[in-house]
């Protein structure tokens, strides 16, 4: 079989990699070799896929459906591996392979791949999708080998901070953001492993559980970083209402009550991270995209 990366995987890892790497160019003999070591069936390469790696719809030898993930070092796979192994398949997909044989391949229990919460009406969606969250929030094992949220921030501010002095238009929103963060920073209120980068498309259909995470970046920290992300799902439907901001903190209000974090923590997550976003999509060609998440980090 002709291993063929998805084009959306292609442009994504062009964002990240603008000079390139020769993990794509290397990626079909690595999943060849991936599939005969564990002498799995393949059926089909799910497209359009994910942005950071190709994922593989196979069967293992004695016929159970699996679902084979290579993915290269920059996208943190064997931090992937270490968080699945922790929550062990509590609230998140379960590994099949625990050990690792090959780095960048995570061999994973088969989910519903085009069937996830974002199908449900936007009530029950955000509803299932917090649910599933908090089974997530445990203890980081010892010596844990994740980054922290006071890391990954890190490089971000110094991102935001350059893309400021390049586009002022941006600044004012950047210093909102990195005030925040630095507020925020102060005094977390807890330390617990988080996915990383959740929203309502990380959550896919299940047989073991009705529904069951997959794809994190974990991260360290607290609760509403995490819970941040989620907050601007369907962020184009948001936009689009003459009611957004309205509905926006609403959303942060009712997602703060059901899941016991701090309101004013919450949104001040929201601002940092959909400003992130938005400038970073800004700095690697995506207009509409940063348009979108600079217009909703305004109404916060």
């Amino acid at each position: 079989m002709v291993f063929e990366p998805p084009q959306r995987l292609v442009r994504a890892l062009g964002e990240t990699a603008p000079d390139g790497d020769d993990w794509l160019e290397k990626l079909p003999e690595a999943a060849r070799q991936a599939v005969a070591l564990r002498e799995l069936t393949v059926e089909r390469v799910q497209v359009p896929g994910g942005r950071s790696s190709l994922v593989v719809l196979v069967r293992t030898a004695d016929g159970t459906p699996a679902v084979l993930k290579l993915a290269p070092g920059r996208a943190r796979p064997e931090a992937e591996r270490a968080a699945l192994a922790h929550w062990a398949g509590r609230g998140a997909v379960q590994l099949l392979e625990p050990v690792q044989p090959t780095e960048g391949v995570l061999l994973l229990e088969r989910l519903h791949p085009d069937v996830s919460v974002r199908s449900l009406p936007e009530a029950k969606a955000l509803l299932e999708a917090a649910g599933t969250l908090r089974r997530l929030w445990i203890e980081p094992p010892a010596g844990f080998p994740f980054e922290t949220v006071a890391e990954r921030t890190g490089r971000q501010a110094e991102a935001m901070r350059a893309r400021a002095q390049a586009d002022p238009a941006v600044a004012p929103l950047v210093e909102l953001a990195l005030a925040a963060r630095e507020e925020l920073l102060a005094a977390p209120p807890e330390h617990r492993l988080l996915h990383g980068t959740f929203r309502q498309s990380k959550v896919l259909a299940g047989e073991r559980m009705p529904w069951l995470a997959v794809g994190p970046d974990p991260v360290v920290g607290e609760c509403a970083f995490d819970l941040a992300r989620l907050v601007r799902d369907r962020v184009e439907d948001l936009i689009a209402q003459p009611s957004g901001a309205a509905t926006t903190r609403r959303r942060i209000k009712r997602l703060a009550e059901s899941l016991d974090v701090d309101q004013e923590r919450l949104r001040g997550w929201t601002l940092f991270r959909a400003v992130e976003s938005g400038v970073r999509a800004g700095r690697v060609g995506r207009p509409r995209d940063a348009e979108l998440l600079l217009e909703f980090a305004g109404w916060l």
